[in-house]
C-alpha cells in the first residue's frame, strides 16, 4: 500500500514537471507592468518633449512678430500702440492651440534698449515689459521694466543685447505642463517650461510713446507685469 503511494505521488510529480499550460499566462502577467511602465513612460516623454518644442517655437513667433509690430511710414520710426500687444498676444494665443498658453501659462515681451548716449560700456536697459497670462506668480527672470546697465537679458552664454541705438525684443513663455497619466510625475523633476527668444528690430522704431515707449489706446488697458 505505502508502495502503491509512492509510485502514485512521484506520477503526479512528473505529470506536474511536465505541464506546461498557464506557463505563458504567468509570464505574461509578471511582464505586463514592466511593459506598461515602459510604455507609458515613453509616451510621456514624447508628448511632453513636443509640448517643449511648441512651446520653443511659439516664443520664437512671439520674438519675431515683436520685432516687427508698430504703425509707420518710410519717413517715420513705428510707433508702438497698447492695441499692438493686444495682438501680439492674441495671434500667440491662437497659435498655442489647446495647450491654452493663456490658461496655462506666462508671456512676458521685454523691450531691450541700449542705454543712453555716452553708453561706452553697452550696456542695456529694460524700457518697457508688457505679460499675459493667468499664471501671474511668474515674474521674469531677466529684468523688468525700468531695469538699467545690464549687460543683457538670457543666461550666460547666450545673453541678448541691445545694438547701439537699436532695440532687441525679448520673449519669455511660461507653461506648466499637465502629464498624461498623473502617476507619471515623479518621472519629470520639473514639469514647468520656460522657452525664451530674442529677435533685433530691423526698422527704425519710436521709443518716445508715453507708456515708457508704447502708445496709449483710447479704452485699451496695458498689459503691465
Amino acid at each position: 500500500m505505502e508502495e502503491l503511494l509512492m509510485r502514485r505521488g512521484r506520477a503526479l510529480l512528473s505529470r506536474l514537471y511536465r505541464a506546461r499550460r498557464g506557463v505563458a499566462l504567468i509570464e505574461f502577467a509578471l511582464v505586463l507592468p514592466i511593459l506598461l511602465t515602459l510604455s507609458l513612460t515613453g509616451a510621456e516623454l514624447t508628448n511632453y518633449i513636443t509640448i517643449r518644442m511648441r512651446i520653443s517655437q511659439l516664443a520664437l513667433h512671439l520674438a519675431d512678430n515683436a520685432a516687427r509690430i508698430g504703425a509707420g511710414t518710410r519717413r517715420e520710426a513705428k510707433k508702438i500702440y497698447e492695441s499692438d500687444i493686444y495682438d501680439l498676444v492674441d495671434g500667440a494665443q491662437l497659435q498655442s492651440g489647446k495647450l491654452d498658453l493663456l490658461r496655462n501659462g506666462r508671456i512676458i515681451v521685454s523691450s531691450l534698449e541700449s542705454m543712453p548716449a555716452p553708453n561706452t560700456a553697452n550696456k542695456s536697459r529694460i524700457r518697457w515689459q508688457r505679460c499675459a497670462g493667468s499664471k501671474t506668480s511668474h515674474a521674469s527672470a531677466w529684468g523688468v521694466a525700468g531695469a538699467t546697465n545690464l549687460d543683457g537679458m538670457g543666461p550666460s552664454g547666450r545673453q541678448a543685447v541691445a545694438p547701439q541705438d537699436g532695440v532687441t525684443m525679448f520673449v519669455e513663455v511660461y507653461y506648466e505642463y499637465k502629464p498624461l497619466i498623473s502617476a507619471t510625475r515623479l518621472l519629470l523633476a520639473d514639469q514647468n517650461i520656460t522657452e525664451i527668444a530674442s529677435m533685433m528690430v530691423r526698422d527704425r522704431r519710436d521709443t518716445g510713446g508715453a507708456n515708457s515707449g508704447i502708445y496709449p489706446v483710447a479704452g485699451v488697458t496695458p498689459k503691465t507685469c
